[in-house]
């Protein structure tokens, strides 16, 4: 008898997102503009206080027009986060620009203050000024982002904040993805909320959100006929797909909750054990808990790998700490920032010791204890 597939992360849905999809059926907008697209965007923006926002295929797509949006160009310098996803960094590429990686700090797992201070000392040395920074909300959690700021001010770089993993948390009070002067979300199929692919541009800048607009629907101009003066891109969100993601926006803080059960019930099941570490949470915020994640002490017998095939082998999904982009062979000859001394980066220690739970909202309390039961043994 094949045993109940365990996922990492999976969709989740709330009844609500049918009524939505309804509408557009009923109004025949199946298209990539319509009511749910205008609507998701202002639902948005009001559940975070931010301005405006475009509604965008994806978060990669919504991290390449805010790279557009500060005027990125062939040669220019981008600093990013190492320890992500390479959707955070591959818009730069996309441009011709040159990302340089920014260590994590251990407190929480995300861009290093320090490091990235050392980075800015040594291009103003350089005589070269960074077109933006990257900074990314790792696993839901918030960078420390005032530390971040006042450096990139004294610069005056302009900030990122690539909150595809972190809708919901908060810093300091403040929503995560709006204390930059851009900030991301994503909706792909693993993220708290879901709209089965999708992202979000947000900002204050009205007049960069309208251009947005204008460079994701192919660069249309207002003619009778197609008139094109710059390239454009065919990256807006559809119709339908909004209508998914203004029902699932309405059940995110619930979503948040949930994720945060599985996070206390892990932290109490490990607890005994001195091995196991919980991610850390910093006192700064709230995390949406999108993934509950583990680290294990240097000095233990068992490895990420071994937690990860013993799951595997009874059907339940888990993975590693995502793999640092310093680490990735086509980032290979890229330049990267660390304060370590060691010859060890901090976030090449995380991926090294960390593993990141099965945290899907559907999961029951026979789940989790299926879970728990096959990791304890192998301690």
């Amino acid at each position: 008898m094949n045993k109940k597939r365990i996922y990492l992360s999976s969709p989740h849905m709330g009844g609500l997102e049918e009524k939505y999809i309804k509408e557009a059926f009923d109004t025949n907008w199946i298209a990539p503009l319509g009511p749910n697209v205008n609507d998701f965007e202002k639902e948005l923006c009001n559940y975070v206080s931010k301005g405006y926002a475009a509604a965008m295929v994806s978060g990669t797509s919504a991290i390449h027009m805010a790279l557009k949006c500060v005027g990125i160009k062939k040669g220019d310098v981008v600093f990013c986060s190492d320890l992500t996803f390479a959707a955070s960094c591959n818009p730069i590429i996309y441009e011709g620009g040159i990302p340089v990686f920014i260590d994590s700090e251990s407190n929480s797992w995300n861009m290093d203050p320090k490091a990235l201070d050392i980075a800015l000392i040594d291009y103003t040395k350089k005589g070269i000024k960074p077109k933006a920074v990257i900074v990314v909300n790792l696993y839901g959690q918030s960078a420390d982002m005032d530390e971040i700021l006042s450096t990139c001010n004294e610069y005056n770089v302009p900030v990122i904040e690539d909150a595809a993993e972190s809708l919901g948390a908060t810093y300091k009070g403040k929503k995560s993805g709006t204390l930059g002067e851009y900030g991301i979300y994503s909706f792909n199929g693993n993220k708290i909320i879901t709209t089965s692919g999708g992202g979000m541009l947000i900002s204050n800048k009205k007049n960069m959100i309208d251009k947005t607009k204008f460079w994701i629907t192919q660069s249309r101009e207002n003619e009778r006929f197609y008139e094109h003066k710059e390239l454009g891109y065919n990256y807006r969100m559809y119709n339908i797909v909004d209508g998914i993601g203004r029902g699932q926006l309405k059940i995110l803080d619930e979503r948040i909750l949930q994720k945060k059960r599985l996070f206390n019930i892990y932290e109490e099941a490990f607890k005994d054990i001195d091995e196991i570490e919980m991610m850390p949470i910093c006192d700064y915020g709230e995390p949406n808990y999108w993934l509950s994640c583990i680290i294990l002490k240097k000095n233990s017998r068992v490895k990420p790998i071994d937690i990860i095939l013993a799951l595997e082998k009874e059907n339940i999904e888990a993975r590693h700490i995502w793999k640092p982009m310093h680490l990735q062979p086509i980032f290979k000859d890229l330049e990267f920032y660390t304060i370590s001394k060691d010859g060890h980066s901090i976030s090449e220690d995380i991926f090294n010791r960390g593993v990141c739970l099965p945290s899907d909202t559907k999961n029951t309390d026979e789940d989790m204890g299926r879970i728990i039961k096959i990791v304890r043994e192998l301690f």
